[in-house]
């Protein structure tokens, strides 16, 4: 549910701003905005969201710079990201993704799929519901679910909250990707794609075990995974 959930919207345009903002507390959330780079970084550090929708084309630091910000500083690196941009082309869609957003939108759009895409990756960043076990462990692959955090031959791997629910779906489900995964038909397989790759990347070898099922989607490997108590 959206109650409690807060949002910081961050675009230099008062109409956008006023538009999503609108749309956003009407379904439910509490939004704060910033309409530069700087006031961006600063907002995130002291409202702490859950989510940052967050405008490309900024005064004192582009989307992208903040973005790489966010996605450095300890206090920050774990909040979802959606990108807002007037930029239609492929390759900003690849570079967004490749530093760490969590979806993608491009201006003009409609709010109620704004809306729809916020709620979506809330869904699939937030940790909720029970946990059978604080660990779980996939060959040389640990996710510590109390601590959110994942590593590799004990090695710490820093993902983005996509990223880690990703993971986990995949090590809990041990189904396709398509069945768990929560985004627009249209932008669907080209947003994943991106996802799974920065995710093996990230794990290195062990990203092998993240096996590409054509026509399906994703699964782990079968290999055996052992709960922790």
């Amino acid at each position: 549910m959206a109650a409690g959930q807060r949002v910081l919207v961050v675009d230099d345009e008062p109409d956008i701003v006023a538009l999503v903002t609108y749309h956003l507390v009407k379904a439910g959330y509490r939004v704060f905005t910033a309409a530069s780079g700087p006031e961006a970084v600063a907002a995130a550090r002291q409202d702490r969201p859950d989510l940052i929708v967050l405008d490309l084309m900024l005064p004192g630091a582009s989307g992208y710079e903040v973005l790489d910000q966010i996605r450095t500083l300890p206090d920050t690196r774990h909040m979802a990201v959606l990108m807002l941009t007037a930029r239609q082309e492929e390759a900003d869609r690849i570079q967004g993704l490749s530093k760490g957003a969590d979806d993608y939108l491009t201006k003009p759009f409609s709010p109620q799929e704004l809306v729809l895409r916020v709620a979506a990756i809330l869904r699939r960043t937030s940790v909720g519901g029970t946990q059978a076990a604080d660990a779980l462990t996939i060959g040389p692959i640990t996710i510590d679910r109390a601590e959110h955090r994942v590593s590799v031959d004990g090695r710490a791997v820093e993902l983005t909250p996509t990223e880690y629910k990703l993971l986990l779906m995949l090590a809990e489900r041990r189904g396709r990707l398509e069945a768990v995964w929560d985004a627009a038909p249209d932008i669907q397989t080209r947003t994943v794609d991106m996802h799974v790759q920065r995710l093996r990347t990230k794990l290195g070898s062990a990203g092998d075990l993240v096996e590409t099922v054509r026509g399906f989607g994703y699964r782990l490997k079968s290999g055996r995974s052992r709960p922790h108590s």
